[in-house]
């Protein structure tokens, strides 16, 4: 037997459908789930297979498509009229001359098959019989209009049908076509070229490579959450529910603490360590790592931030990108940190905006502090010892240095250095006038009368 792992392999992503049913100027296969396109969801699972050539099938909107795999390798293959599933895939065979091995046809709006279920595909193609095609189907709750698949025990496929074109009993079959494919490069183009239009829609249909005669072809299955396809806003959300519903099961049972699991919302690329807490209506964008022991609280929003041991965080806590934590530091509620590091130990407890700034460990930072860091062109840096003090309501005109130790008192605005273990008090002396709001009252009182 060949295994599959040892053969060359490509992947044709069809994309070009015209994906009208979203309504969006921005192309279907680049609509999100978890903060990642699905198009890019797709290409990271079959990078783990380590594919010689990827080829991206578009119709409308290349541009948009070859700026968002730009590094991945894959190249994008036009489709300039809208012919089929079978026409879209003979679009790639330029891209893939001189090729020779195995190929897998996937579909850029159905982003959750994963890396296993491609090689089950691949694995399947080269056992000791070698069908002509391997095709994944599933069985749905509902199958509605898909395609059903006839097969025997072994899986061979006897009948492909559109539902359609079915009979009552064919209907019955709940094993259904995703139109997910592998096929050995050898017979695919020569496959396709056989395919004819003679149907309704006048176009090439993929799956009827399966049923011509001369060659067997076989079937595996996979969940059907795995082959969801999205063609509307409605089922976006749907894949979006499902991923993260997954993603929430993989939390927990790897030692995360969710207390309202269905409030809480990950990104395609969350790192959470052992015994983090996470309390209910938290949202995590893109690239956000999070050590041991970590609580955040509710009403939390992370992204772009790395958090250390048995750090606090929130609630109602903003980490915006580049926030870096450190041990057992804390950011209050409604904290804003941005492109700022907080030593271990250090507190930001309350109403603070902490951008581009350091602070060291152990410093506290009083309620309402702002370091004020852009002067309407440009970006400075804030510079803040260890175990200094920042009164509350002060404001930190950046370039601004405090040293170690130091106290800036309450509602300072600090435009100048502050040496290490100094008092830093910019305000005014306090003046008391005896009796002045009670005469004052009395004239307005008075003149208001008057009118």
């Amino acid at each position: 037997m060949t295994s599959s792992a040892s053969r060359p392999l490509a992947v044709i992503i069809l994309a070009a459908g015209q994906g009208t049913r979203m309504r969006s100027s921005l192309h279907k296969v680049l609509h999100p789930i978890a903060g990642r396109s699905m198009l890019l969801h797709l290409l990271a699972s079959v990078e783990e297979l380590a594919p010689e050539r990827q080829v991206v099938v578009v119709g409308a909107g290349r541009e948009q498509v070859e700026k968002a795999v730009a590094g991945t390798g894959a190249i994008v293959a036009v489709q300039e009229q809208q012919l089929g599933t079978g026409h879209a895939v003979s679009q790639a065979h330029d891209a893939l001359a001189g090729f020779a091995g195995d190929v897998l046809i996937l579909y850029g709006d159905v982003p959750l098959v994963s890396a296993a279920t491609m090689r089950a595909m691949l694995d399947r193609l080269n056992r000791g019989d070698e069908p002509r095609a391997v095709v994944l189907g599933f069985r749905p709750d509902e199958a509605a209009a898909y395609g059903r698949i006839i097969a025997d025990g072994q899986g061979i496929i006897e009948k492909m049908v559109e539902y359609k074109d079915a009979s009552e009993a064919e209907r019955a079959v709940t094993l259904c076509n995703s139109g997910l494919m592998a096929v050995r490069s050898t017979d695919l183009f020569v496959l396709l070229d056989q395919i004819g239009n003679n149907n309704a829609a006048g176009e090439y249909y993929l799956p009827d490579i399966v049923m011509l005669p001369g060659g067997a072809s076989a079937v595996i299955e996979t969940e059907a959450w795995e082959v969801a396809g999205v063609n509307s806003r409605a089922e976006l959300a749907g894949v979006e529910a499902v991923w993260q519903a997954r993603r929430r099961a993989d939390a927990m049972r790897d030692g995360v603490t969710l207390v309202a699991p269905e409030t809480v919302f990950f990104a395609h690329d969350t790192v959470l360590g052992r015994d983090v807490v996470v309390e209910p209506n938290v949202v995590f964008g893109p690239g956000v790592r999070v050590a041991d022991d970590v609580v955040i609280h509710a009403f939390s929003h992370l992204e772009g931030a790395t958090i250390a041991r048995g750090a606090d965080i929130g609630p109602y806590a903003r980490l915006r990108p580049g926030a870096e934590i450190g041990v057992k530091a804390k950011v209050g509620n409604f904290v804003e940190i941005k492109q700022a590091v907080l030593g271990e130990g250090a507190k930001v407890n309350h109403l603070s905006y902490i951008g581009d700034a350091s602070v060291g460990a152990g410093a506290n930072i009083g309620a309402g502090t702002i370091t004020c860091n852009y002067d309407g062109f440009f970006k400075y840096r804030t510079e803040i010892g260890a175990g200094a003090f920042v009164g509350s309501n002060s404001a930190l005109v950046a370039p601004a240095t405090i040293g170690a130790g130091a106290i800036v008192a309450a509602g300072s605005v600090v435009t100048k250095p502050v040496e290490a273990d100094a008092l830093c008090l910019v305000r005014p002396e306090q003046i008391g006038k005896t009796g002045w709001a009670a005469r004052f009252r009395e004239r307005m009182a008075a003149a208001k009368v008057g009118k």
